[in-house]
């Protein structure tokens, strides 16, 4: 069995970062995952969000692979999250629920409240591999390095998605809305004195083909 551990700080506040990790799907960090669905949406006696989605990713195994090790390349992911708008905490673990004989990944993420208007995420996994013919080590070496990577991809997906929130200026009530949550009825509001520009359906979110804006928009646009 493989553990991996990391934590990393965002500079920005836990609503807004928590946001940010629910809207993650689609971007382009994220090719590999086909859909997502929500499965159950509940609310505890405490007021926390109790969240299950259901997700499909793609993926392909190593060349070195016995042939006909899966019997095919999508996996079913399902995610179990929790969010506790009082104690500025979300936690979310996922897990595959097929070829898990070839390789069984779980994976704890949770975001903190940390100092001044930061977030504290900590990524934790497990990867284990049941299969024979001696390369369980092997799966479960290659399964850290492709997780490694995705953890890289999936920050930037969310930092993707924290840029566009800045920029498009939603609303609290918008973005609670977006995932039907109380934990981010709180956004912090613009302080800028520039007025706010209105974009029309015809009008572009911004001029800059840099932006986050641009290049999700541009990934987004049939070819």
């Amino acid at each position: 069995m493989k553990f991996f551990s990391q934590s990393f700080l965002y500079d920005d506040p836990w609503s807004i970062v928590s946001l940010a990790f629910f809207l993650r799907y689609p971007n382009p960090y994220a090719a590999h995952v086909l859909s997502c669905d929500v499965v159950s949406r509940t609310t505890t006696d405490t007021g926390s969000l109790l969240t299950t989605r259901l997700i499909l990713k793609r993926g392909a195994m190593p060349r070195w692979a016995p042939q006909g090790i899966v019997s095919r390349a999508e996996s079913w992911v399902i995610e179990e999250s929790e969010v506790d708008p009082f104690g500025k905490t979300v936690c979310c673990r996922t897990r595959n629920l097929d070829h898990v004989k070839v390789m069984q990944v779980e994976e704890s993420v949770i975001f903190k409240q940390f100092g001044d208007g930061q977030t504290l995420q900590t990524t934790e996994a497990s990867i284990r591999s049941g299969f024979g013919w001696g390369l369980a080590k092997r799966i479960e070496s290659h399964g850290l390095a492709r997780f490694k990577a995705n953890v890289q991809r999936s920050r930037e997906g969310v930092s993707l998605i924290l840029g566009l929130l800045r920029q498009s200026r939603l609303q609290p009530m918008t973005m609670t809305s977006a995932i039907d949550s109380p934990a981010f009825a709180t956004i912090p509001a613009h302080t800028d004195a520039t007025p706010e520009k209105r974009f029309g359906s015809d009008e572009k979110k911004t001029n800059d083909p840099g932006s986050a804006w641009s290049r999700l928009s541009s990934w987004m646009r049939p070819a």
